[in-house]
């Protein structure tokens, strides 16, 4: 029997009056995010058993067991020098990818209260309780034009099939806030809205989807119960083939209301881009 939780996701609370969700706010140390939520009740299946029923190509993620002899994931610069490198070759394994590009990480083992701390929230950055997309279907172009500023390096890459993986993997043995995923054929896509992430100082823009409650309760989430520091997911946050039913994964962390008071989450997870 697996350790099902019956929890809430933080949806995202839409007005209703058209107007787009309020920007996120990334400065060098402070990251704001007042949007509006609503705490739907949902039952997280725990998938330990079944890890090999889940693909990127069906379900939008995948599991993998891979442990790592990389350690340094307090060393920034070390951790993009040599740990981006296992991701890509992990990807390009996995996948069967002509060539995979990791471009960021983020390392969280702050609390889960971290959005709420007035100054300097980004040195405790934790789990993100809100359901999520890191790019929406524009935003995953922006970050591929920023990637490929000339555009006939942009225009030979887009003619074919390319996507944005993410590669989670616990720090340590995850029982408080897990990393919960929503089917993708679950999510159609009038349940998503794109919205901005600002990053101050720079000026740069992102677009993310959040994500809205199913007005038909048709959302099917999953874990993986007390997943190990060897066992990643790979998480799709988007897909140019436009045939594939599993484009994009909403995301979020959630309480299991039998390890409130466990050890704070200890997380990395390294975005890649991937081309066919």
């Amino acid at each position: 029997m697996g350790h099902h939780i019956r929890t809430t996701i933080n949806y995202y609370d839409d007005p209703g009056d058209g107007s787009p969700p309020m920007p996120v706010y990334v400065g060098s140390t402070q990251v704001n995010n007042s949007r509006p939520i609503i705490a739907v009740p949902v039952t997280i299946a725990d998938i330990t058993g079944h890890e090999s029923t889940f693909t990127l190509d069906t379900h939008g993620f995948q599991y993998h067991t891979q442990p790592t002899p990389f350690s340094a994931f307090h060393d920034e610069q070390q951790l993009a020098k040599d740990y981006y490198r296992e991701c890509e070759h992990l990807i390009r394994d996995l996948t069967n990818a002509s060539n995979v590009l990791a471009f960021d990480h983020k390392v969280r083992r702050g609390p889960s209260h971290w959005h709420s701390i007035r100054e300097n929230n980004a040195a405790s950055r934790g789990p993100l309780h809100r359901a999520h997309v890191d790019q929406s279907y524009d935003g995953a172009i922006l970050r591929l034009r920023e990637q490929f500023p000339d555009e006939s390096d942009f225009a030979v890459l887009d003619q074919k099939r390319w996507q944005i993986i993410n590669i989670w993997r616990p720090l340590s043995p995850i029982l408080k806030d897990p990393l919960a995923l929503c089917s993708a054929p679950s999510v159609p896509d009038t349940d998503l809205l794109p919205s901005s992430i600002i990053y101050v100082k720079s000026g740069r823009r992102n677009e993310s989807w959040t994500v809205k409650p199913s007005p038909s309760n048709s959302h099917k989430w999953y874990f993986k119960y007390n997943q190990q520091p060897a066992e990643v997911v790979l998480i799709k946050c988007f897909d140019s083939d436009l045939t594939c039913s599993a484009r994009r994964v909403p995301h979020s962390a959630v309480e299991d209301p039998k390890h409130i008071d466990a050890a704070d989450r200890e997380s990395v997870e390294v975005r890649c881009l991937v081309f066919y």
